[in-house]
């Protein structure tokens, strides 16, 4: 396969990773930020005290987070069909690609609420405030470094799901690299997938620390 012929391959194959990655790191953070939270106010020490609650959505959050993503992809195949209509393509793999990265979110999330100096939250609720000022105007501002830093490390984590989806047709570069390079023994193809994949990481993480520095150099 000459240049002519691979490179419009590697750029749909591009574009479809970014439309992935991009609409289900989107769809994890809505989905993991609230559950995040909830894990975090609902401890038994929390603003919101639910310990048998908490201690079920943990464990349903640990069991997300501790099944291979290989095993999600098969295993949520017939939910996929259901909602989408197919499991081919890059807006079918979407939905096991979100499903298995936002356990992952929502504990860094709890983490990052960690972090929030306590006196912070107790100055609002000796004034009056309310659970919800204590969210809006202390936990997710004074976390928001440790909470970038999260979704970077979580839109890397979904470059390579959206690679493994790959395996059941979920379309980008690792559709391209199974049937064009493994497939075919296209060593070229597999080349150009791992430098494409390799840059969108660097890129990522590149961006996401300059931020997170940049946030945290303001506060």
């Amino acid at each position: 396969m000459n240049f002519a012929d691979l490179w419009p391959l590697l750029l749909n194959g591009t574009l479809e990773t970014l439309y992935m990655v991009a609409l289900a790191a989107i769809f994890t953070v809505l989905i993991g930020l609230p559950i995040g939270v909830l894990l975090y106010l609902s401890r038994a020490n929390g603003l919101l005290p639910m310990p048998r609650a908490n201690a079920l959505l943990g464990t349903v959050i640990n069991f997300g987070r501790s099944l291979p993503f290989l095993v999600l992809l098969i295993a949520l195949i017939p939910f996929t069909r259901l909602l989408i209509g197919t499991t081919l393509g890059s807006t079918a793999a979407i939905v096991p690609i979100t499903i298995g990265a936002f356990p992952f979110f929502a504990r860094l999330t709890e983490n990052a609420l960690d972090e929030v100096d306590h006196g912070r939250i107790e100055a609002i609720l000796s004034m009056g405030g309310t659970t919800r000022h204590v969210i809006t105007k202390a936990l997710l501002p004074e976390a928001l470094p440790a909470l970038l830093a999260g979704i970077t490390l979580t839109v890397v984590m979904l470059i390579g799901f959206s690679s493994m989806a790959g395996v059941i047709g979920g379309g980008g570069l690792g559709d391209l690299a199974i049937r064009y390079g493994y497939q075919r023994f296209n060593n070229e193809v597999m080349a150009g997938t791992v430098v494409i994949l390799l840059v969108l990481v660097q890129t990522v993480q590149m961006v996401g620390d300059r931020l997170v520095r940049r946030l945290a150099h303001r506060r």
